[in-house]
């Protein structure tokens, strides 16, 4: 049994097409079955049921399919752990971020990369909600997430920005001439939010239902400017980050929501036992260090 039949079975088990597990694994089709026929000859089991449009774990594919993401996964811990030792860096790292935020990110992963080209870095988009979960499921080593008052379950935190969250108006709407307003005051009126999912979305319908009601939200859209322009053009008050508002005063007024304050933080998150990995570990505490020295809070967080 050799580690490259395994590899190349888990890999037509995740795709379900000869075909797709062949291109990610970089190996001609041929290859790939040849390999796979050999380790389930060495079985004596067929691992793959081949008689449908996509592939198909048989029960004893089902069953040697953990076993093989293990060893793989035993390989690659051996590989990290000798790199540790003699300071070779390599690996993976896979981080996260909501759609608007306020740090440098790609300068981040570009100084990461020239440190240690020999790390893939993968990126990916999506609210907060989901960005939360990928830490805690170990799919993300690392993450910047928009968070309320307290921090979530299972992560820890690096905070960049700490700002009140505001209801933002045209001149000429009928909350414009208020500088602060109660919650309540927003209860039964139009408001122009992220979707759900997002940090500001959540800190808003959170703090509704505490108050007895659910906010109307007449429009959606995942980009602050977006929010920021429906506003603009008199169709509702938008919730967003003070200082996103106030560097738009020349087109909205912002007004403060008091009674109950409502404050949104954007932060650098990671999982709270750490990156398994000494890729993640080391994107990490660079990314302590450079992400809390230059924030920049005049741009949105979801």
């Amino acid at each position: 049994m050799e580690l490259r039949q395994l590899e190349y079975f888990v890999a037509v088990a995740e795709e379900r097409n000869f075909t797709r597990a062949a291109e990610k694994v970089h190996v001609a089709q041929p290859g790939v079955s040849a390999q796979i026929r050999r380790l389930e000859r060495e079985l004596g089991e067929q691992l793959l049921d081949r008689s449908g449009r996509s592939v198909r774990l048989t029960e004893a594919g089902a069953a040697v399919l953990p076993y093989a993401r293990a060893a793989l996964a035993a390989v690659e811990g051996a590989r990290l752990a000798v790199d540790e030792l003699t300071g070779l860096l390599r690996g993976h790292v896979a981080v996260g971020m909501v759609t608007s935020h306020t740090v440098d990110l790609p300068g981040l992963l570009a100084e990461f990369h020239d440190a240690h080209p020999a790390v893939e870095i993968t990126l990916t988009e999506a609210t907060s909600d989901e960005l939360l979960e990928g830490l805690r499921t170990g799919r993300l080593d690392a993450a910047i997430v928009s968070v309320g008052a307290t921090t979530p379950a299972g992560v820890e935190l690096e905070v960049i920005t700490d700002q009140p969250i505001v209801a933002a108006v045209s001149p000429d709407h009928e909350l414009a001439v208020h500088s602060a307003i109660s919650l309540d005051t927003l209860r039964g009126r139009s408001l122009i939010s992220l979707p759900r999912g997002t940090g500001l979305r959540t800190r808003i319908d959170e703090a509704c239902a505490a108050a007895g009601f659910t906010p109307h939200i007449a429009f959606e859209a995942s980009d602050p400017e977006v929010l920021a322009q429906l506003a603009e053009r008199g169709l509702g008050a938008a919730i967003l980050p003070g200082a996103f508002a106030e560097a738009r005063s020349d087109r909205l007024r912002s007004v403060r929501i008091d009674r109950p304050a409502l404050r949104g933080r954007l932060a650098f998150a990671w999982r709270a036992d750490g990156p398994s990995g000494p890729a993640g570990r080391a994107l990490v505490e660079r990314a302590r260090t450079a992400l809390a020295a230059d924030p920049d809070p005049g741009r949105a967080a979801g």
